[in-house]
């Protein structure tokens, strides 16, 4: 069966008779009939370079109108879109582009320099394509080119008889676990992640204006900002600058969102912020992934700005959220229920399915998981079992059906014997008001012993704490097996460009003594 992606989420848009309404605001907008059209012509500039079906398009670019073109025009031509993060260092860069056998790259200015590195260092790349005034210098055999020549290319392509098995899109998992891993999707999976979570849970609706932190360089974010607003002929928000509560307040202000996405770790910085209330009077719904979002800091942000958040867990793999709370369903501390269309297991170390209030490995089941991971074979076995992808996360499902993260599987840590899950202690701390971020791992006492150790950004303006605080406020709400042994003050946590907690850098760093402190405290 013929499919095609950007026919899907754009052309058919303007078939639908609302091509003058607008589709994109960045640093310039456009409607979807600009869009379709420029697109248009963008396809047919890449397959003017001689490029053909299945080549990868790399992208390394800021959010804006220039990406969301490049990321639809790589769909229309039957390209695949690769966008990776734009937090990589040229090292980093040089392995995703290598490893993914890229002919063309896209980069906007502000990443010019690691690009022109890293192509330089990849024998595949002949194109390097610029969105911007720079001019970078790289080997002599690579064509550099501005976007703009290829993306206002005279001719109209056609859009590409891809199947709905034809590649797409490929993206690179964040590495909380080891190096990067690109997973890839089919052109119908986009169309899946739409019909599902997009218009079921999330309820996406025509007037709707999106705004999402997470970036479009990895599932969520580009869910949130292109795939989800095009496919129901909403407006998407872009913003080019790495977030801060100050940008992101103007921008919602000046833009008036009504679906707003984040990180938990972004939620909690608003909360320490002083963004107004009013920033956040426009926005019906909020959304958060990518780990799990505690009570606490939804209880917190109701209060303060008056919007709920829709806590869900999706992964690069299965592109986007399939598990989540819905609008009207909120169980505040869970991650919901699985999203229409998808099935979820709960399974034990030997694989089989366990009962309710029992942990457990969480696997799920749908039409948007990835075909498995490029160049990597062991690993696409170990994760992808036929029809089911295992994501790596332990769940205990409730007698009502809600599903409770419990931390990445092998984040969880026995204290005496007992099972002892991280996020349910970072959560506890969370709701102590001297606490802004907080992260427990592991790590071995005199007798050599793994015993909880928490890592605490405190709240700016907060009022002194000490450690032996903290302790007595996880043993008031907690069993005491479960608090912490020792907290550490830092000044901040290690994370991946997509915002997760690194918890095995949080171990490094406290093993290595490296970590930033300025107290602690032990019992």
């Amino acid at each position: 069966m013929t499919f095609n992606a950007a026919d899907y989420l754009l052309h058919a848009r303007v078939r639908d008779g609302i091509g003058g309404k607008q589709a994109v605001v960045g640093t310039r907008t456009s409607t979807y009939a600009e869009l379709s059209e420029e697109v248009s012509h963008a396809a047919a500039g890449l397959r003017g370079l001689g490029l053909h079906s299945d080549d990868r398009v790399m992208l390394v670019m800021a959010d804006d109108v220039d990406m969301a073109v490049a990321v639809l025009a790589a769909f229309h031509a039957g390209l695949v879109a690769v966008p990776v993060s734009t937090m990589f260092g040229g090292d980093e860069l040089t392995a995703v582009m290598a490893d993914s056998g890229a002919r063309a790259v896209v980069t906007t200015d502000e990443f010019v320099a690691t690009a022109a590195t890293a192509v330089d260092r990849s024998p595949d790349v002949e194109f390097l394509l610029v969105a911007g005034a720079s001019e970078p210098q790289v080997r002599s055999d690579v064509s550099v080119r501005s976007w703009k020549s290829v993306a206002e290319c005279g001719d109209v392509a056609k859009v590409h008889p891809t199947g709905e098995d034809s590649w797409a899109l490929w993206l690179y998992t964040s590495g909380t676990t080891g190096s990067p891993k690109a997973a890839m999707h089919r052109h119908a999976n986009v169309r899946w992640v739409c019909e599902t979570y997009g218009k079921q849970t999330l309820g996406i609706r025509s007037d709707d204006i999106c705004l999402s932190i997470a970036k479009m360089f990895f599932a969520y974010g580009i869910g949130n900002s292109l795939f989800f607003p095009l496919c129901v002929g909403a407006t998407s928000v872009f913003e080019r600058a790495r977030p801060t509560p100050t940008i992101v307040e103007s921008r919602l202000l000046a833009t008036r969102p009504t679906l707003f996405f984040a990180v938990p770790t972004f939620y909690a910085t608003l909360l320490d912020s002083v963004v107004s209330a009013d920033a956040f009077s426009s926005v019906r719904l909020g959304v958060s992934a990518g780990e799990a979002l505690p009570a606490a800091l939804q209880e917190k942000f109701l209060a303060r700005f008056g919007s709920e958040i829709l806590d869900g867990i999706g992964s690069t793999e299965a592109l986007h959220i399939f598990l989540s709370n819905s609008p009207g369903d909120i169980k505040h501390g869970t991650t919901g229920k699985a999203v229409p269309g998808y099935e979820l297991q709960i399974r034990d170390d030997d694989g089989k399915l366990v009962d309710a209030g029992t942990p457990g490995h969480l696997f799920v089941r749908g039409e948007s998981i990835a075909l498995g991971y490029w160049h990597r074979t062991e690993a696409s076995r170990t994760v992808f079992e036929g029809r089911w992808l295992s994501t790596g996360d332990t769940y205990v499902r409730d007698d009502d059906g809600y599903y409770k993260c419990m931390g990445r599987s092998n984040d969880l840590l026995k204290a005496g014997g007992i099972w002892v899950s991280p996020t349910e202690v970072e959560a506890r701390l969370l709701q102590h008001p001297a606490v802004g971020q907080a992260a427990v791992v592991g790590l071995a006492d005199a007798a050599g012993l793994d015993k909880p150790v928490a890592v605490v950004v405190l709240s700016q303006d907060h009022e002194p704490v000490t450690p032996e605080q903290l302790i007595d406020w996880c043993r008031e709400g907690l069993a005491s097996f479960k608090r912490p042994r020792e907290v550490v003050f830092a000044d901040d946590l290690p994370k991946t460009a997509t915002g997760k907690l690194q918890r095995f850098r949080v171990k490094e760093q406290l093993l290595s003594n490296s970590i930033a402190t300025a107290a602690t405290g032990v019992r």
